[in-house]
């Protein structure tokens, strides 16, 4: 029986409200499994895949940063951008990436920028390069 709910929320709306057997989250320093029961928390996303198991299989999204909660056995994601995985190629990536390196770093405001372009891409290359 499903009674995990998972809903994934960006700035224009509200993406996915599922229900879920486990969720797996990128958080910014690793990964988190979540099954029922889990005890409530807050943590930081990181760039990376969201995985959703239920009894219609596994969904998998690529999830642009932002935070999880987690209370009484509702998973909510905040996050700038999630994207199925399977729309995430690697010619696409490896552009991303090529463009974030020649972003400008010369002033500390700037280099932060780069810096967060850069992470992101090199997680869209690694999510591409998984697909293969």
């Amino acid at each position: 029986m499903n009674d995990l709910q998972c809903v994934v929320v960006t700035p224009e709306r509200t993406e996915l409200d599922v229900k879920a057997d486990s969720v797996t989250v990128p958080l910014f320093d690793g990964e988190l499994g979540i099954l029922k029961g889990h005890s409530p928390l807050v943590g930081r996303l990181g760039y990376g895949v969201l995985r959703i198991k239920s009894s219609e299989g596994m969904q998998s999204y690529f999830v642009d940063g932002g935070f999880v909660q987690v209370s009484k056995n509702v998973i909510s994601v905040l996050t700038d951008r999630v994207v199925g995985t399977e729309q995430i190629t690697a010619a696409a990536a490896e552009e991303a990436l090529k463009s974030a390196l020649e972003l400008p770093a010369d002033k500390p405001e700037l280099a932060a920028v780069r810096e967060k372009a850069c992470t992101r891409a090199r997680a869209m290359v690694r999510v591409a390069s998984v697909k293969r």
